[in-house]
């Protein structure tokens, strides 16, 4: 019986909790009838626990507690998969904060961390709804600060018992709360495998075997699963989008949480599910059901750098004769309009189209589109004709390119033989790797962050943000070009605009190779108006 967790009773609670999970996934896989027959979430948490055992396990010299559950609570956000797995990752986290500094974890240290993970898991959540894995984190943790309160838990095992009991009744309360559980003949899956990760730390604790009863497995089932409603979402939504997103460090701590929060309000207007977790060092998982691949990622991209993007179609994709895909991309040039064209790629015949424009060019393809905006100011006019293009039944996907050197990034990773889900996902995340110099003429007094322009001076920016200012195209691109290569570039993708000076491409050429042989640099006559030199930078 032990009386504290330390750093070792915390590594085998979580190859407990792996073990169990393991053991139950198919069970907590069939619970989880909705959306689709072949329902995940036993998969989700055993996945998310993997991530966070093994990252414990790299530290097995550590001695404090605190640390040990920072580290699972780290890799569990990082790694969470699915709705249910990012918020069982708050657990860890709640936790993880309460336990900080900590060389052992008390009854004490525990009921905090309960009451800690259930907030931070129902903050998480857009709409939160009863029934699922937050009623039964809230019980679990309500449960442990009255017996604390009261006095009754002077020890871990008393603590837990208590703990585990009130998350069982919970979890049996779940179909009384959620109609479609009860249409089903089943508890919540997510909560389940809550209760499991519980009795798994009651187990460590004690040193018995589990007291969890078997729970009953899904009634059969008449209507359409495709009619059902999803845990915490609706069957609106055809796909699950779930990305990792950097907040840029040098962004105060209150500005990062300020944009995180309008990332949610974007995501709650373009879906459902929407659950969003930080590691608290700058890195979050973002997961949203919606119908719009491009916007979701679009909205991260506002928030910070996305990676590791999974999208998953809740139906199996229609059979379709004719051409799978068609790629139709916003070209702001005629050389540029020549390098999308020779990858086969449409090109819309006016740089800065029209919502109807766009939409006649959607309803003449005969195929599944995948849309290129090229320009942050064309991404609403692209996005306004998806949408109207989709209520007409076609498929529609915008990838968020605010430039044409991430245009050209994510044609390079097209793969016309890839399921589209599949294609989108590698042409996004080319894009969103793809970082933007481009330099630009002042057309008139304006403040910005790095001081005062006036009409005449040339900018400098990356990623759309002004960070240098000065009087000659050249200076100014070429230390442009030295902030990214300090930074490290494998490859430049050079767009020469039609105002360039003569001979800038070679010029950047010769000062690459001179300054990193290593880094790869394309130059290409772009053509295109007001930006005289436009990088991708890979």
């Amino acid at each position: 019986m032990l009386e504290a967790l330390d750093a070792a009773a915390i590594r085998r609670w979580s190859d407990t909790v792996l073990g169990s999970l393991r053991a139950h996934q198919a069970e907590i896989d069939a619970l989880n009838v909705f959306p689709v027959p072949d329902s995940d979430t036993g998969t989700n948490l055993v996945l998310t626990f993997q991530a966070a055992d093994a990252a414990v396990r790299a530290r097995s010299h550590e001695k404090q507690a605190g640390e040990a559950l920072r580290v699972m609570a780290e890799a569990a956000v990082l790694g969470a998969r699915g709705n249910s797995g990012v918020i069982v990752s708050q657990l860890l986290r709640g936790f993880a904060v309460a336990a900080d500094g900590c060389v052992e974890v008390d009854s004490a240290v525990l009921g905090r961390g309960l009451l800690l993970g259930s907030q931070q898991a129902h903050d998480a959540v857009a709409e939160p709804v009863e029934g699922t894995i937050l009623s039964v984190c809230r019980a679990a943790a309500e449960a442990a600060a009255a017996d604390v309160a009261d006095g009754g838990a002077d020890d871990l095992a008393t603590l837990l018992g208590t703990i585990v009991d009130a998350a069982q009744d919970a979890l049996a309360r779940t179909p009384h709360q959620l109609p479609v559980l009860a249409e089903a003949g089943v508890v919540d899956a997510g909560a389940r495998g809550y209760v499991l990760i519980l009795d798994a730390l009651e187990r460590v604790v004690t040193g018995n075997r589990s007291r969890l009863a078997d729970v009953a497995p899904p009634a059969s089932i008449d209507r359409p699963l495709a009619a059902m409603a999803r845990e915490t979402g609706s069957s609106e939504f055809g796909y699950e989008v779930q990305y990792l997103l950097d907040v840029d460090s040098g962004v105060d701590a209150a500005a990062g949480v300020r944009s995180i929060d309008v990332l949610r309000a974007e995501l709650a207007a373009l879906g459902d599910s929407v659950v969003v977790v930080g590691t608290g060092t700058g890195t979050w998982n973002v997961h949203v059901h919606v119908n719009d691949i491009g916007a979701a990622v679009e909205a991260g991209l506002r928030a910070g750098r996305p990676h590791q993007i999974t999208v998953t179609r809740f139906s199996e994709e229609p059979t379709r004769s004719g051409p799978r895909v068609a790629i139709i991309a916003v070209a702001p040039g005629d050389g540029v309009a020549h390098l999308f064209e020779g990858e086969g790629v449409q090109v819309l015949d006016s740089p800065a189209p029209s919502v109807a424009e766009v939409l006649t060019a959607l309803r003449d393809a005969r195929a599944d589109v995948v849309l290129l905006p090229n320009g942050a100011e064309v991404t609403g006019v692209a996005e306004q004709a998806a949408r109207t293009a989709r209520g007409e039944g076609r498929r529609v996907v915008v990838v968020p390119t605010r430039s044409p050197v991430q245009g050209l990034a994510a044609v390079a990773v097209h793969d016309p033989t890839r399921a589209l889900d599949d294609d989108v996902v590698a042409m996004a995340e080319a894009a969103a790797a793809t970082r933007v110099v481009e330099i630009a003429v002042a057309s008139e007094e304006a403040l910005t962050s790095v001081g005062i322009c006036r009409p005449g001076d040339v900018l400098g920016l990356i990623d759309g943000e002004v960070v240098g200012i000065g009087h000659s195209v050249l200076s100014v691109l070429l230390g442009m070009i030295d902030r990214v290569l300090g930074v490290g570039a494998e490859l430049l993708t050079v767009l020469v605009g039609a105002e360039a000076p003569v001979g800038v491409g070679a010029l950047v050429t010769q000062h690459v190779r001179a300054r990193s042989p290593l880094t790869e640099v394309a130059v290409y006559t772009g053509g295109q108006p007001n930006l005289p030199v436009i990088i991708g930078v890979e």
